[in-house]
Formats: C-alpha cells, sequence, structure tokens
C-alpha cells in the first residue's frame, strides 16, 4: 500500500499532525494528493543536490517539469460539474504557484518534497505503532501512579463535598426567608398590639430560629473553609503532576519516547476549576444572604471576606498553572527538530487553556511576545514578528481538543542595528555566539470568568534562533545541553557559564537521538565504545564533558556532536531500515571490531561507522585469512552520502567485488556478524532488477553500477573505482559506462556514457598502459567479467573513430617505456582479450 494512502487511514490525532505539515504553502495538500505514487517513486535527495553542471540539465529541473506536466494532466481529466469546477481552480491556483516559487529553484522543491515524505514517514510509524499499542490487551496499559489515584479520589470528593454545601445554602436561603417573614410578621404585630404571653412566646421561637440560622451558618462556613483546604491539596497534586508533564515535554523535545498528552491533566483542572468556581458562587450567595440578614456577631460578616480571599487566591493560581504551551516552537523543516528557529522561515507554537470554563460573551484574545523581558547583555539580538501577534482561544474546532490558540505560519526578522544595518553579530560582538543565544515566547491571556478577571502568561522553552541552516546542528546542540543540564527553564544567560554533563547524563541523551530519528536507540555497547571515545578506557558513569569538548570545533579537527550528527544524518537519510532491523553494528572500535571478527569463519563482516569522517561515514570489516593462515581484518573506504545517495547500502554490499593480484574478483562480505548469511540479511532490501525483453537483450547487455576495491599482495588497500559489469541489472549513474553492445561473435565496442570516457585513471598498482607496436596489438589478460578495473576519469568513456581492425593474440604482460600519450580501447573477442588503439600509447610498466 503507498505511503499516503496508509496515512489516510491514521487515528484523528496524527491525521492532525499532517495537516499541520501541509498547513505551510510549501506544496499544497491536492498535489500531494493528486500525484501521490509519482512523488513516492522518485529520489527527491538525490534530485535537491546542487548541479554540478547546467541548471536547466539537473535532475530536480527535470522533475520539476514532469510534476507540472502530471497536473495538468490531472486538470484536463476534470469535467464540467460544480464540485470539479472548484477543483480545477484549486488545482490551477496550486500549479501557478509552484511555478512562481520554485522555476529558478527546482532544488529547493526537490528539498521540500524530500523532507515532506521523510516527516510523513515518521507520523507513520507513530501512528502505526500506536495502533499496535492500542490493538494489545489493556493489562499493558500504563498503571496509574499513587498521587494519580489520589487525584481522582479527592476531586471526586470534591465534587461530592461541593454538592452538598449547594445543598445545604439552598437550605439555609430557605431558613432565612421563613425566619425573614416571620420576624417582620411578628415586629407588625408587636408595635400594633401591648404585650402578652403569645408575643413572648413568638419572641421565644423566632430567637431559636434565629440561634439555628447562626449556627447553619457557621457549619456552612466550616464546610467551606475544609473544603477549601481539601482543593489546596488538590491542587497541590496537580501541580507536581503539571511539572511532571513539563519534565516530560523537556525530554520529548530532545527525543525521549514520553507520554505528553494532556487529556488528563484537562479533565483533572477543569474538575477542580468547577469546585473552586460553584464554590464562589456559594460565598457570593452567603454574600447575598448577609445583605437580606445579619445581626450581631454574625459568621458571615467576618469568615465570608477571608475564605472568599482565600479561594480566589486558589483560583488565581490554579489558572494561571493552567495556561502551558502544549506544542514549543518548531518548524516543519529541515527535519522538525523543535526550539531551533530560523530568520524568514515559518515555525508554529501552541499554547492551551487546561481549564474549559468559557465566558461566551467574553472572547479569550492571546497575545504573543518575543523577549519580553530580554538580558541585559551585549550584543544580544533583537527580533520583529513579521506575522500577526494576537489570536483568539478556539473551543469548537473539531480538530483540537480543549481551549487552543494555534499560532502558525509565524516568522521572525532580525532587528536592523549598527552602520551595516544587519543585525548578525559581529566577531567580537556579544557575550554570547549565535548558536548559544537563548530566545523566550511568551503568550499573555486576559481571562474572564463569573466576575474574576486574571492575566494568565506562560513561555516556551528558550529557543535557538539561526541565519543559516548550516548553524543547525550547532544550535540543536545548544538545546540538548540546555534541556539537559538547565534547573531554570527561563535562563536566558546559561551559556556564559555552562556547567559539564555527567556521562550518565548524556549517554541517555544521546540514544534518544537515534531512537527519535530512527526508532531504535543505542546498546551498551555501543555506548561503551562513545565513552571510550570521550573520556579513554577508565570511563565511568561518573565521568564529566565540558561544554566546549561536546560541542566547540577547533579547527582543523571537528566537535564530538559534530561527528555524532553527522552519522545521525547519513542514518535518517540513507541507513533508517538497516539500522532499525539491527543490521549495523555502527559503534564499535577498530581493537573491538578485530576481536569480534578474529574468532568468526572467513569472510564474516559488520557495518561500523567511520570515527574520521565530518559528515558521516560508513565501512564494511571482514575477516580474511592472512599470510600465514592467520585471520585478518580488512575494512573498506568509507561510504558518504554522496555514493549511498546513488547506490544503496545493501546493493553496495551485495555487489561488492575484491580484485586480487589474479584479477580474479569475488565478494568477501559473506556472513554478516555474528554468523548471518548475507543474502538472508540484506535481501528484502536489494534494488529490484529490471527484466529486460528479448529485443532489448539482443540489442544492449544490461548492465549495473558495483563497488570493486583492487589490491596487490604485500600492498596496501587501493581507493574504490566504480565500474560496470555484464550481469543482468539496471542502476547505472550518468556519467559513467551505461552498457555493452555486442556483435554477431564478439563484443564490438563499448557504448559510451553521457561524457565519454576521458582519461585512464592510471595508479601505480594498476594496468597503467600498454605498448601498441607497429605491426601487432598486444592482449589483456581477462578476469571473471572482463576488465576488473579501470580508474575512470571524470566524464566516463569517450567515443573513438577506428583506425586499425581488430586482432587476436596471446595473453601477454610487458614492460614498456615512456612514449606519446594516445587513446585506447579495449573489447574482448570470443578466446581472448584484444586493444583497439588510434596509435601509440603511454608506454609505461604494467606491474606483475
Amino acid at each position: 500500500m503507498a505511503q499516503w494512502q496508509e496515512i489516510q487511514q491514521l487515528e484523528k490525532a496524527y491525521l492532525e499532525q499532517v495537516h499541520r505539515l501541509y498547513s505551510e504553502d510549501h506544496l499544497p495538500m491536492e498535489v500531494r494528493q493528486y500525484l501521490a505514487p509519482w512523488l513516492e517513486d522518485q529520489n527527491w535527495n538525490r534530485a535537491a543536490e546542487p548541479p554540478a553542471a547546467e541548471p536547466r540539465s539537473s535532475q530536480a529541473h527535470m522533475l520539476f517539469h514532469t510534476l507540472l506536466a502530471l497536473l495538468d494532466d490531472q486538470y484536463s481529466r476534470f469535467g464540467a460539474s460544480e464540485n470539479d469546477f472548484v477543483l480545477k481552480h484549486n488545482l490551477r491556483k496550486s500549479k501557478l504557484n509552484l511555478q512562481a516559487r520554485y522555476q529558478e529553484c527546482p532544488e529547493q522543491l526537490a528539498n521540500v518534497i524530500a523532507n515532506l515524505l521523510r516527516e510523513e514517514k515518521a507520523i507513520l510509524s507513530r501512528g502505526l505503532a500506536a495502533q499496535q499499542a492500542t490493538a494489545q490487551p489493556p493489562a499493558s496499559a500504563p498503571m496509574e501512579t499513587d498521587r494519580q489515584q489520589k487525584i481522582g479520589r479527592r476531586l471526586g470528593e470534591a465534587k461530592a463535598a461541593v454538592q452538598e454545601l449547594d445543598r445545604e445554602v439552598r437550605h439555609l436561603e430557605e431558613l432565612q426567608d421563613t425566619f425573614d417573614f416571620r420576624y417582620k410578621l411578628h415586629r407588625m404585630v408587636a408595635n400594633d398590639a401591648p404585650p402578652s404571653p403569645e408575643l413572648a412566646r413568638q419572641t421565644e421561637q423566632l430567637q431559636a430560629m434565629l440561634n439555628n440560622l447562626d449556627r447553619s451558618r457557621k457549619d456552612i462556613l466550616a464546610r467551606v473553609q475544609e473544603l477549601l483546604g481539601r482543593c489546596e491539596t488538590l491542587r497541590d497534586f496537580l501541580l507536581e503532576e503539571l511539572a511532571e508533564w513539563k519534565d516530560r515535554q523537556r525530554r520529548a523535545c530532545i527525543g525521549a519516547a514520553c507520554d505528553t498528552s494532556l487529556s488528563c491533566l484537562e479533565t483533572w483542572f477543569t474538575g477542580a476549576a468547577e469546585v473552586l468556581f460553584q464554590l464562589w458562587r456559594l460565598l457570593r450567595a452567603l454574600g447575598d444572604q448577609h445583605v437580606k440578614l445579619t445581626y450581631l456577631h454574625d459568621p458571615l460578616a467576618a469568615q465570608r471576606p477571608l475564605l472568599e480571599s482565600r479561594l480566589q487566591e486558589q483560583l488565581s493560581c490554579l489558572l494561571r498553572s493552567a495556561f502551558v504551551v502544549e506544542i514549543q516552537p518548531i518548524m516543519p523543516f529541515p527535519n522538525r527538530r523543535p526550539l531551533v528557529l530560523k530568520t524568514g522561515s515559518k515555525f508554529s507554537v501552541r499554547a492551551r487553556l487546561l481549564v474549559k470554563l468559557q465566558d461566551r460573551s467574553h472572547r479569550l484574545e492571546v497575545k504573543i511576545i518575543l523577549d519580553q523581558h530580554p538580558p541585559d547583555v551585549k550584543g544580544f539580538r533583537k527580533f520583529n514578528i513579521l506575522t500577526s501577534t494576537s489570536k483568539t482561544l478556539v473551543q469548537d474546532d473539531p480538530q483540537m481538543e480543549g481551549l487552543v490558540c494555534d499560532f502558525r505560519h509565524i516568522s521572525l526578522k532580525d532587528q536592523r542595528a549598527g552602520a551595516s544595518g544587519k543585525g548578525s553579530k559581529g566577531a567580537s560582538e556579544g557575550l554570547l555566539a549565535v548558536t548559544e543565544e537563548l530566545h523566550l515566547i511568551t503568550f499573555t491571556l486576559d481571562y474572564k470568568y463569573q466576575e474574576l478577571v486574571l492575566e494568565l502568561q506562560t513561555s516556551t522553552l528558550p529557543v535557538v534562533i539561526i541565519s543559516s541552516n548550516n548553524q543547525f546542528s550547532s544550535a540543536w546542540a545548544s538545546v540538548l545541553w540546555f534541556n539537559m543540564l538547565s534547573p531554570d527553564p527561563k535562563n536566558l544567560l546559561f551559556f556564559s557559564a555552562p556547567p559539564a554533563a555527567s556521562w550518565a547524563q548524556l549517554a541517555e541523551v544521546l540514544s534518544w537521538q537515534f531512537s527519535a530519528a530512527t526508532g531504535r536507540g543505542l546498546d551498551k555497547e555501543q555506548l561503551h565504545m562513545l565513552a571510550e571515545k570521550l573520556f579513554g578506557p577508565e570511563a565511568t558513569p561518573a565521568s564529566t564533558l565540558t561544554w566546549a569538548k561536546f560541542a566547540k570545533d577547533n579547527p582543523p579537527t571537528f566537535s564530538f556532536w559534530t561527528w555524532l550528527d553527522g552519522i545521525l544524518n547519513l542514518i535518517r537519510d540513507h541507513l533508517a531500515q538497516l539500522w532499525k532491523d539491527g543490521h549495523i553494528m555502527g559503534f564499535v572500535s577498530r581493537k573491538r571490531e578485530r576481536q569480534l571478527l578474529k574468532r568468526k569463519q572467513m569472510g564474516t563482516f559488520l557495518l561500523r561507522f567511520s570515527q574520521t569522517s565530518r559528515e558521516g561515514g560508513i565501512t564494511c570489516s571482514w575477516v580474511e585469512p592472512g599470510e600465514k593462515g592467520q585471520p585478518k581484518v580488512r575494512s573498506v573506504e568509507p561510504y558518504t552520502k554522496v555514493e549511498l545517495t546513488s547506490l544503496p547500502l545493501p546493493d553496495i554490499i551485495h555487489d561488492y567485488q575484491l580484485v586480487a593480484a589474479e584479477n580474479i574478483p569475488e565478494n568477501p562480505l559473506k556472513f554478516l556478524y555474528p554468523s548471518t548469511p548475507r543474502d538472508e540479511a540484506f535481501g528484502k532490501y536489494y534494488t529490484e532488477r529490471r527484466e529486460v525483453d528479448l529485443l532489448e537483450q539482443r540489442k544492449y547487455l544490461n548492465r549495473r553500477l558495483i563497488r570493486v576495491s583492487s589490491r596487490q599482495p604485500h600492498e596496501p588497500w587501493l581507493p574504490e573505482n566504480m565500474v560496470a559489469a555484464p550481469p543482468a541489472a539496471e542502476g547505472l549513474a550518468a556519467n559513467h559506462l551505461e552498457a555493452l553492445e555486442p556483435g554477431a561473435s564478439h563484443v564490438e565496442a563499448l557504448e559510451p556514457g553521457a561524457c565519454g570516457l576521458e582519461a585512464l585513471g592510471l595508479g601505480v598498482y594498476e594496468l597503467e598502459s600498454l605498448e601498441a607496436g607497429a605491426n601487432y596489438l598486444e592482449a589483456l589478460e581477462p578476469g571473471a567479467y572482463g576488465l576488473e578495473a579501470l580508474g575512470l576519469g571524470a566524464y566516463g568513456l569517450e567515443v573513438l573513430e577506428p583506425r586499425r581492425c581488430w586482432s587476436r593474440g596471446p595473453v601477454s604482460r610487458r614492460c614498456c617505456s615512456r612514449g606519446p600519450v594516445s587513446w585506447s580501447r579495449w573489447s574482448r573477442g570470443p578466446d581472448s582479450w584484444s586493444r583497439w588503439s588510434r596509435g601509440p600509447v603511454l608506454k609505461r610498466c604494467w606491474r606483475h
């Protein structure tokens, strides 16, 4: 099933995430809908790379125009009905917007689509995991904590108590009305009649009624006071639970798998607020009764104002705590890491009031402010919010729960400062670097309900504001360090003296980065290797790491975080499924690698990350027989995103060839550590081979791109070369040999790639050149698949005019002297290999 179809079957909460993903105007959702299969089939990551040649011949440019053509085709399929008219209008508008925005920069559109597809996949993964968790037996659901059980019990008791109080206050009002009526009647009679035993008896009855009324008032006030005490305890429990939620949200922002749902807290806060507001109404009702009837030592006169003040304090505390940031600031691109914002790029943030009590006649408006109280330090940057700074809390939005204020499409701009007119920092400006400068976004809300008026305020976690994508990794390191170590979530000068982190703290956070990006964190062995890399063999959980050693690049070397984030990006973009399925050992030292492989059968290999690549690299290491039969561990030069963009790692492993001195290629990668056959481990990841019809087989030999390493005995390992091999498969890049054309009885010529072979890469240990004599042609010794390793130049194979006919002869090896340079071509006849040359060539020695 296509990814887009699976997404549409997710639950409402995850569909809302998809809606937010497409709420930006980067790519309209209707384009995603109509072109879903085609969009998912293209290699957008490769298309997003800057073109090396003419921009208009780039892959992104071709995909962009194909997309527009497909939109035109979809447009022509609509009919003339009223519904189709609207759809045609929207689709036409989408096409025009895409043309206007990406006509001159199609690579930007390719990058947008690549990011959208990656985020869709992450949402789909989370949604499917949630569905599987829901399908499990209820016993697997998390148990309520002791405090949560107490909250539920106390909230139920408080609701029952306030209902009982409400009945007693109404009963008290009836007693007071009866007393008031009989008292007024008694006074009328007493004013017109002389004293009598009957009047005295009525006076005693009225006094008894007043005493009963006084006792009832005192009893009600005592019960109100008791209920306020219970509500204070309930509020304290709620604030503790809210503090834990904020801590979970903080950890979730840096990759931890935490439950950040607010549904339970909203239920509890709303329930507690309902109890307190009902008490508020009861105290107001008691105040009205006091106005109607008072007497000497009336308890309402003395106690009610104190209780009302205490109640108002509880309400204020509860409501101010209930105003929270539900979703921290986050940009949809490049990889949806929260709390890192870029000037000129849109981001979203959501505030929420956990008390779902709203006066419909009063509009709840939320205002957003950046750096309400900035620190007084030199060089601290200031920014303007370009979009609207106010929005109304909405309760009836079907896509949301509760009183929610969703700020979308917000963007920031530097306030221009200095003679240069730029708001960015100079080299000597400011106490903090740009990526260490923290900013706060604050929300304010004027809340009014039942004549209670309050100003509520809440703030996001500190954000880092950058102006360039190359600052993103360093900014994320700052976010990690702050949220891992800062006890004060509003300390904007944290990086003026950042504390050190213990390995126990850092190891957990680093594992979160991998689990958040791929669904699989780091195991103990991998963490142990990282600890040794940072602290040496004496590393312990108490070992500490400074901020500078963690994240500060020190040219020509680079920081630990720069190296690790390069690996994270490599996994996320090219190795996610292999990593998630546990096929990549990844973090293993060379010493440990040798210990693991030397005990295994020959051909056992493992995959580990390069420790010297800034952009992230992965290598294969395998064990093979050494000179005296002892096991020897070899490693191939690491593959980076450049190679993995054109050829997936499983295909590299499947087709990898090692060429020895005898020119006999073999794949040394046979068993994935510890003992899994290679094809059993990687078979499901191999690229599907294209089947060709009979006519095409007669015209061309199929080809595929493979990786080859060349070495000679007693010689160091050589760099890899890109070669073409005959077995039937597709996958060759544009600037390499693309096909072998068969003749009647032998291969007549090599068909050139995009640009032709302009030069042969002449290595020290490879075939460098052969002499063309005047009356003969020398022969090449063939390998299993023909010419095993030609060091191709920058542009592949050049088409040449033939000057001689083909000839065959015995295989020979010659040592020659230097002569003038010319071009040569190679082909294989039925019995041997021979060369076709346009004249004398460079005379060099071919080593045995």
